[in-house]
């Protein structure tokens, strides 16, 4: 259902998914406002940190969203600073929270995004949302932490909690894996270090990812829930390589780095979606080959 009347604050709109998040509720209708910690031009962007309490709540009272879309994180793993994880991911959702919760406007959904992360690395196989997290790194627990916080919001917010798996596109910052791979063979670089090319992960479009969100913040059952976002679809970072190299006309040379492989690594790792598509129906994720061709194009 189209809502043009809705105001939607999408926090993180700088960001990756940021970008994407706005053309999408944009084209469902409604009237996008931003937050981010950077300056921007946008006349209907506001610049506050979220560790800042009160340019928090100045913000909020200004926009008064009907619906919020929450993704500024820290989210690269091996950022340098720990603390910043916490801070951010963890005390600056907690001021958002608060901040929507003694606003004049209450939104009618926040949807908070969290990470398929906080499974951990250590059980193998499809995973639901009934499985028990096992978070291995700061990221992860603080996305966790953030659950957890959360849940002290359900009676005064309506919130969704959102975990999605591995998703990638264009625009995506070059320290992660896939658009590693992809500059690789847009340079036609002779080598390239990788870790253990036989992993499995869930890989899904940002587009797709997107989408799934949209729908979510117009379903009323997703409300209370978490619920995992995934194509349910298992790659290779071999079959990653081989795609690319199909698609570019491009061999490069494969070196492991012992650096880049953990010892504790579970072979396949993919999501379930199933609750997902039985709140927002009929899903069709983006095919990889086809992620990865608009990567190389663009």
């Amino acid at each position: 259902m189209i809502k043009y009347d809705k105001r939607a604050l999408i926090t993180g709109i700088n960001g990756f998914t940021g970008h994407y998040m706005a053309a999408e509720l944009s084209a469902a209708g409604y009237q996008i406002f931003g937050m981010g910690s950077f300056p921007n031009p946008d006349e209907n962007y506001y610049q506050a940190d979220l560790t800042d309490f009160d340019s928090v709540v100045n913000a909020i009272e200004q926009i008064k969203p009907d619906v919020v879309i929450h993704l500024a994180a820290i989210a690269f793993v091996g950022h340098g600073d720990p603390n910043a994880f916490y801070q951010v991911n963890l005390t600056g959702t907690r001021n958002l929270l608060q901040a929507l919760a003694q606003s004049t406007h209450l939104p009618e959904v926040v949807l908070l995004a969290s990470s398929a992360n906080v499974y951990g690395n250590t059980i193998a196989g499809q995973l639901d949302e009934q499985i028990r997290p096992n978070p291995a790194n700061d990221y992860a627990v603080s996305k966790l932490a953030m659950e957890y916080m959360a849940n002290l919001w359900h009676e005064k917010l309506p919130i969704i909690i959102a975990r999605p798996f591995n998703y990638t596109g264009v625009g995506q910052a070059e320290n992660f894996l896939l658009p590693k791979i992809v500059k690789h063979f847009k340079e036609k670089a002779a080598s390239i270090e990788l870790g253990n090319l036989e992993v499995w992960r869930d890989f899904t479009d940002v587009r797709s990812l997107v989408n799934a969100y949209s729908r979510l913040v117009q379903s009323p059952k997703a409300i209370g829930k978490t619920i995992n976002v995934c194509s349910e679809v298992t790659y290779s970072l071999q079959q990653i390589v081989d795609i690319c190299q199909e698609l570019s006309s491009h061999s490069l040379e494969i070196k492991v780095n012992p650096a880049f492989v953990r010892a504790n690594d579970v072979k396949t790792l993919s999501g379930d979606a199933t609750l997902l598509k039985g709140i927002i129906g009929p899903w069709e994720p983006i095919l990889m080959k086809d992620t990865l061709r608009w990567m190389l194009q663009n």
